[in-house]
């Protein structure tokens, strides 16, 4: 790509970041999400904050959390490597404003992007999280942004506690004042069994110490000395990945960040020792459950993340539901959160969810809904009362489409429901049946309908009580005509005219026609 060529790429990327960026509202609070890397390790082409845990993409769960938890706060997402993936993916929001960062050179610079795209006229308080944390929820945010005002500090960490097998931990590490100073004398700075936030150290610095090079930190008058092994070994609270400071001290201090490290990057966490050094106060907070703050880098972790989403989902439905296996489903959140709130009414739900079955955006669930083993339902779909969808069904439709299966309805297994269709109450469709309506010529099946056989039906109208059979049916009134005796007339082994039969030849007529011309 030429410079002309790049320039003019910037251009474009900056231009339609500007028009899915919204105004802010006079809020007090700017939360800046960094979203900017690709993320080498995850080996993938897609963007990492769009690698999705639970169905939703990374970034737009960190997104949430932060809408949720941090009331009407103002947002920035700060984007850099396939900066319009991510940003289409968000899309436009209220409040919402995204920032460009054309180099990645460090979480410190991305930290200044945003700022520098941010209207801060309003703005008291600025809040840093990363967009790969996607187990992060809106109770941890508030309880979070609830501490910093109630600690009335000039910064806040979130931090946490390293409970994984020695030798990974790649975290960067929270140095604290201890008992005793590098003199050996008692320190005036420790407080129980917590000392005063001095700084962090990351763990790529760690390794670039030699053996027995002693790292060494001031705290006010005192000096403290941490060795390389009990860095790597034994300092087990690292910095969580979120942050809260007063926009004040954080204005005047990052634009004095220097590139002092392994990576040569503007590290956001070399504040923390700016902070203390010029006498600004820092308080932490820990989550109640270390694993809201994981951040994934590659593959292994990412599973490990929705391996914990999905046991949160089982943990909340277990003893609501029927779950076959609670290591192999995927009900959506909207979904979960429909049955929170109808087991409100105290009723049995009686609703069972097979092995493998996926539930995903837009269905409505009901009482008594049975979907078996690998069955799949995706779009706007309405389920009556006691509807049963059976093995590896598809019942499925599009954004703009609406499915309505009425109570009672019941699709054997293997069965594909696709598009705009109604199925009334009672209504039967045994194994080999699918149907399909699409915008133009939606799908009416009626009342106490029997559809059996290898049968496909498109955008027709059935009659209560009608009978199929081995049939297919396009644009078709399918009614329910009655014998002399008052029964149902069946409809069986109906087919359209066929068309290309001169294609089509028996195999005997055709190895006859072979032996001839030999």
């Amino acid at each position: 790509m030429t410079k002309g060529e790049e320039e003019n790429n910037i251009k474009n990327i900056e231009e339609r970041l500007e028009q899915l960026s919204s105004k802010f509202s006079k809020n007090d609070s700017l939360v800046i999400i960094l979203a900017a890397g690709h993320g080498k390790r995850i080996r993938s082409s897609t963007s990492k904050m769009l690698h999705t845990i639970w169905g939703v993409p990374s970034i737009e769960r960190v997104r949430l959390a932060v809408k949720n938890g941090i009331n009407k706060s103002n947002i920035t997402i700060v984007v850099g490597i396939k900066a319009l993936e991510v940003a289409n993916a968000v899309g436009k929001q209220a409040n919402t404003n995204f920032a460009y960062q054309e180099q990645q050179l460090g979480t410190g610079h991305a930290v200044k992007v945003g700022l520098e795209k941010s209207d801060l006229k309003n703005i008291k308080y600025c809040y840093v999280i990363y967009a790969d944390m996607g187990l992060i929820d809106s109770n941890t945010m508030k309880e979070f942004h609830d501490e910093f005002m109630k600690a009335k500090t000039d910064m806040i960490l979130m931090t946490a506690m390293y409970d994984g097998p020695k030798g990974s931990n790649y975290y960067g590490r929270v140095l604290r004042t201890r008992g005793l100073t590098k003199d050996h004398k008692k320190s005036q700075y420790r407080e129980g069994n917590k000392g005063q936030v001095m700084g962090v150290i990351e763990y790529k610095d760690i390794l670039a110490l030699k053996d027995d090079e002693d790292l060494v930190k001031a705290y006010k008058d005192e000096k403290f000395e941490y060795g390389k092994d009990e860095l790597l070994d034994s300092m087990h609270e690292y910095v969580a990945g979120i942050y809260g400071f007063k926009i004040e001290p954080l204005l005047n201090l990052i634009k004095e960040l220097k590139a002092n490290n392994a990576q040569n990057e503007l590290y956001l966490t070399d504040l923390i020792e700016m902070f203390v050094n010029n006498n600004l106060s820092i308080s932490t907070y820990m989550p109640k459950d270390n694993r809201v703050v994981l951040g994934f880098n590659d593959k292994t972790v990412l599973k490990e993340m929705e391996s914990i989403a999905r046991n949160n989902v089982y943990n909340k439905l277990k003893n609501i539901i029927t779950i076959y296996d609670g290591e192999d489903f995927f009900i959506d959140n909207s979904v979960v959160e429909q049955i929170l709130e109808i087991d409100k009414d105290e009723k049995p739900l009686d609703i069972y969810i097979g092995k493998g079955a996926y539930i995903g955006k837009g269905v409505k669930i009901n009482y008594g809904v049975y979907i078996d083993h690998g069955a799949r339902l995706e779009g706007n779909i309405e389920l009556g009362e006691h509807t049963y969808i059976g093995d590896n069904a598809l019942v499925s439709c599009l954004d703009n489409q609406k499915m309505v299966l009425s109570n009672n309805v019941q699709i054997y297994a293997g069965n594909q429901i696709r598009g705009n269709v109604y199925i009334g109450e009672n209504t039967v469709l045994e194994r080999g049946v699918n149907v399909t309506g699409s915008d133009k010529h939606p799908l009416s099946i009626g009342k106490n309908v029997l559809i059996k056989g290898v049968s496909y039906i498109y955008g027709s109208i059935v009659d209560d009580n009608a009978y199929i059979e081995h049939c297919i049916f396009y644009y078709s009134h399918i009614k329910a005509v009655l014998d002399e005796n008052g029964k149902v007339i069946k409809c069986r082994f109906i087919r359209p005219k066929e068309e290309g039969i001169e294609s089509v030849v028996k195999l005997k007529d055709e190895n006859t026609k072979k032996t001839k011309k030999k």
